[in-house]
């Protein structure tokens, strides 16, 4: 018997329903000789630090050992994993089936997470039987039969499951000890707040902390620019002046800052004749743009309709999972496969079945036509975000789900328009011994641009209007007259604040913000931070921690989340260190690198970080703080001082175990005093009235 282990029920039945279902059982599809089983993500999670540190440890009232810094660093010699509660009947039923197969077919999904989550699950049972690989991006009927019919052996994936397991076992060490280090550091200096601290997670607050900061802290440079109506025969047009290189009244960033210099200007080109220095045409073509990556969908959803990183990667993930009408995609590569080119004809077809408000813009495709999107070079583990042949219907989708599937669609769609056509004009005037620019541009074919329901692109960036008008036919030396000027005064802007979609970007390409030139180049040729997979969990637990905060599209940075930046160290925070984990991870799924080693930096990296946590106090402002420490009243769970704190009922109070959240422990007020008669575990922070 050969036995599939897919990654979730709906990748398992993608499987059954290309191999032909016989019959069902529980937790598992009968396809004639062959058996279809599932996993529900991971099935095995990393046991808790208390299966790590020793048996002495005090314990609170829920059983669990308390937060020292005597048990810091925290470091497994032998790595445990347990089942999950909510997976032990599943896992069962896969035990099972391994026995009886005599083959097995890892069905995780393409990637890191996917490869590991099943060899998991085969490691745990001690299966040594031979087993193959099944990888594919979609499950719709036809790719799913392609990959069937190419099965590979599952050891070429094993760098991918290491990796994985590397990253894990590192945000583990990373986590469960700098957490602890850094909260119990906030503790002496008075704080009741939860520092938690990841390896991604902490450089990407950092990012916005920084923002936020840096526009705070702008003042506006003033500055002028000048404009000028150029009269030729053929018409008028408008031109910029521009700067000589010894121009005076200029500041060190080249701008025109001196008003008197500004108006002398104007004043002397006014009314003067000139000529044409310049005069450049260029017919210009521009490629259709490229399928979806994930980050790029991110970017356009949440500048779009306000979408979260999240609600983005969710919405994708049902309209590949539930609906089948899209390709796998935690992708972070936006190239096609060739192969795929073939079946264009079929997946627009499809894409008129879901919806056939685009029939017209279908039925003007040509599926002949093969843009640069279709490039084989430059596929990674999994190509761009696309439409499947699934004939579904919009109506079973929600409003979400519609807006981001049209996205998708129209990006697919371009590919079969012609390439968009323009005809770029510059021109060089002199006059009055200043010099003036000016360009244009005239669309000659509109192509792949007729896709999309928006204007030029262009036209969204902040520009002059003289580089969006038509331009009348000159050549060099022609005579013109300057029929006007003007100063125009501007003051410089500061940077914009990050929405979800350019966070996103911004942990992508995390090069941008690192000055050193060196780092700068190694993280250039990386993939920033994060992976297209953990990003938008990331952005989700920073606000579910009220790190960070959205104000309409805009995301920003709380009070704590900058007194947890303030607290750690900047090797913590700084995106270079991630990076680099992120490449040696590269490395260990490529098979460049081995996972030992990786472990074994992360190890001494954590010793240190832990030593130099626990020196001294950090105040945090914006957490909850810490109430006095009683000396006379102890915790009865674990024996730490208790702290008497109010009530949201006016003139009541309650007692809490000063060691939270290591401890949970409570206890309601009895005349100042705890009345431990009454204790019970509960969320050191509790809203409710503890007497």
């Amino acid at each position: 018997m050969r036995l599939f282990i897919a990654e979730k029920p709906s990748v398992a039945k993608a499987i059954a329903e290309a191999l032909g279902v016989t019959s069902k059982g529980d937790g598992y599809i009968e396809c004639g000789t062959d058996k279809i089983t599932w996993c529900f993500g991971h099935m095995l999670e990393q046991a808790e630090p208390d299966e790590y540190t020793p048996d002495d440890v005090p314990r609170n009232s829920n059983g669990k050992k308390i937060w020292r810094i005597e048990e810091l660093p925290i470091i497994p010699e032998t790595w445990i994993l347990r089942p999950k509660d909510d997976a032990k009947k599943q896992l069962a039923v896969i035990g099972k089936l391994i026995k009886e197969a005599g083959e097995i077919v890892n069905a995780g999904d393409p990637d890191r997470e996917g490869q590991l989550l099943v060899d998991e699950v085969l490691h745990h049972f001690k299966a040594n039987k031979p087993t193959r690989r099944f990888w594919v991006s979609a499950q719709d009927t036809v790719t799913v039969k392609r990959g069937l019919a190419a099965l590979k052996e599952n050891n070429t994936y094993h760098g991918w499951a290491d990796a994985a397991r590397g990253r894990a076992r590192a945000d583990w060490l990373i986590g469960m000890n700098l957490s602890r280090a850094y909260t119990l550091r906030a503790q002496r200096g008075g704080s009741r707040a939860l520092l938690t601290v990841g390896r991604v997670q902490t450089p990407t607050l950092a990012l916005v902390v920084n923002r936020d900061r840096e526009i705070e802290a702008f003042k506006p440079v003033p500055y002028h620019t000048i404009r000028a109506a150029i009269q030729h025969e053929g018409g008028t047009f408008m031109a910029a002046w521009k700067a000589k290189e010894d121009q005076a009244g200029l500041d060190s960033e080249g701008r025109l800052v001196d008003t008197a210099v500004a108006d002398a200007l104007v004043a002397s080109v006014k009314g003067q004749p000139g000529s044409i220095a310049e005069y450049k045409q260029e017919a210009k073509k521009q490629n259709q743009p490229l399928a979806f990556a994930l980050s790029d969908i991110t970017v356009l959803a949440s500048n779009k309709y306000g979408y979260s990183a999240e609600d983005v990667l969710n919405t994708c993930q049902s309209l590949y999972e539930t609906h089948k009408l899209t390709s796998y995609p935690r992708t972070d590569c936006a190239y096609l496969p060739e192969s795929q080119h073939a079946d264009a004809a079929n997946v627009l077809d499809a894409v008129k079945h879901v919806n056939p408000e685009l029939a017209s813009l279908v039925d003007a495709a040509d599926p002949r036509i093969k843009s640069k999107t279709w490039n084989d070079s430059k596929i990674t583990a999994h190509h761009g975000i696309v439409p499947t042949m699934q004939k579904g219907s919009k109506a079973g989708l929600s409003e979400r789900e519609r807006n981001i599937y049209e996205l998708i669609v129209r990006a697919y769609i371009a590919q079969f328009y012609p390439l968009h056509e323009y005809m770029q004009t510059t021109v060089g005037v002199d006059v009055a011994g200043e010099t003036f620019a000016a360009s244009g541009k005239v669309v000659t074919k509109n192509g792949w641009r007729d896709v999309y329901d928006q204007v030029d692109e262009d036209a969204d960036k902040e520009q002059d209007d003289s580089d969006s008008q038509r331009l009348p036919a000159m050549k060099q030396g022609d005579g013109v007259t300057c029929t006007d000027a003007a100063r125009k005064d501007s003051k410089t802007k500061p940077p914009q604040r990050f929405t979800e979609g350019t966070l996103t970007r911004a942990m992508e390409n995390i090069h941008k913000f690192v000055a050193d030139a060196e780092h700068k180049k190694m993280l250039r040729e990386g993939d920033g931070i994060g992976t297209s997979a953990t990003r938008a969990s990331i952005l989700a637990e920073l606000k579910r921690r009220e790190f960070l905060e959205t104000k309409g599209k805009q995301i920003i940075s709380t009070t704590l989340g900058r007194s947890v930046i303030d607290a750690l160290p900047e090797v913590v925070k700084s995106p270079v260190l991630t990076a680099l984990y992120e490449r040696m991870l590269k490395g260990i799924e490529q098979g460049t690198a081995e996972l030992a080693a990786f472990i074994t930096k992360q190890e001494a990296f954590i010793r240190d970080q832990v030593t130099k946590a626990n020196t001294g106090a950090v105040t945090i402002a914006g957490g909850k703080e810490a109430a006095p420490v009683s000396t006379l009243h102890k915790c009865m769970a674990c024996g730490t001082g208790l702290s008497r704190r109010p009530s949201k009922k006016k003139g009541h109070f309650w007692w809490g175990c000063s060691n939270y959240p290591g401890c949970k422990q409570t206890y309601p007020d009895l005349k100042g005093r705890p009345d431990y008669s009454k204790g019970r575990s509960g969320p050191a922070d509790s809203t409710t009235d503890k007497e």
